[in-house]
């Protein structure tokens, strides 16, 4: 057995969250000297075209002599995008209301007009 297939045994804790098409998995690993890491893992569910589907996953490694940097970046980044943006998901994936820019067009007197009163041209009229 590889020393990769090795490490992946040595699980001593874990977690899973759970995100629409993105699961997230934190484990606890140890190494040979037996000292302990983390590994998240996110894995992202895709379809084929026959309906079948298949799982794309990234690892990040983290060892106790970066946890206090990595983890003051992820509180300064979270809270950036929180104070920025709030907590409410923007998404047209996430939100069935959600509106793109381009589906309201401004009219000369500043009221919305909805894109399909529009006049659809087919370029064989021309």
């Amino acid at each position: 057995m590889s020393d990769n297939g090795m490490m992946e045994k040595e699980e001593i804790f874990s977690k899973v969250l759970r995100a629409g098409r993105r699961t997230y998995f934190f484990d606890v690993r140890a190494t040979r000297a037996d000292d302990y890491y983390l590994t998240i893992t996110e894995s992202k569910k895709f379809t084929n075209d026959d309906g079948s589907f298949f799982y794309k996953k990234h690892k990040i490694y983290l060892y106790k002599e970066d946890f206090a940097g990595f983890q003051e970046i992820l509180q300064e980044m979270t809270d950036f995008i929180v104070s920025e943006k709030g907590e409410e998901v923007i998404s047209e994936r996430h939100q069935k209301d959600y509106k793109k820019d381009y589906d309201n067009e401004t009219s000369e007197n500043g009221e919305e007009t909805p894109a399909e009163k529009f006049t659809n041209v087919s370029f064989d009229d021309i």
